[in-house]
């Protein structure tokens, strides 16, 4: 009976952290779940076509516009920390006085932390699961819708 109810409780969650995203195609969503660690270039892609903004070339504009870490590549695996950068870049979320400042990843981390945007036991060095990335874009765009 344990089993049947946290498959119904998944199978919830799933739909309404799906549910603000209509927009992307079943497909997408089901491959991006399915990854266990995000390269650069497809957590940028995602975030830009959540964030409204043209996922054509979007590795490129976020790297000439300094919303990732420093050094990275597209093909690299995606860390918490530099997806929080993107994220509040994309999204243009306001943060603190430090991250206003220095613009790193590091404060971005912390700030979205703060936000209650991350959650959980995390580590801004981790590799983000395309779950994950779902996760966090969702709660962005309620926290968007509320505001």
């Amino acid at each position: 009976m344990g089993k049947v109810i946290r498959a119904v409780l998944i199978t919830a969650l799933l739909l309404t952290i799906t549910a603000p995203l209509f927009s992307q195609t079943a497909d997408k969503l089901e491959a991006l779940m399915n990854e266990p660690e995000l390269n650069w270039s497809d957590a940028a892609a995602f975030i830009f076509e959540a964030a409204d903004l043209d996922p054509e070339g979007s590795f490129r504009f976020a790297a000439e516009q300094k919303w990732l870490p420093k050094n990275v590549s597209s093909g690299d695996a995606a860390r918490l920390n530099g997806i929080a950068l993107l994220l509040m870049q994309s999204f243009d979320i306001k943060g603190g006085i430090f991250y206003r400042i220095s613009k790193s990843p590091h404060h971005a981390y912390r700030e979205l932390v703060y936000k209650n945007i991350i959650r959980g036991n995390t580590d801004p060095d981790m590799l983000v699961s395309g779950q994950q990335l779902l996760l966090l874009v969702n709660r962005i765009l309620a926290m968007k819708e509320q505001s």
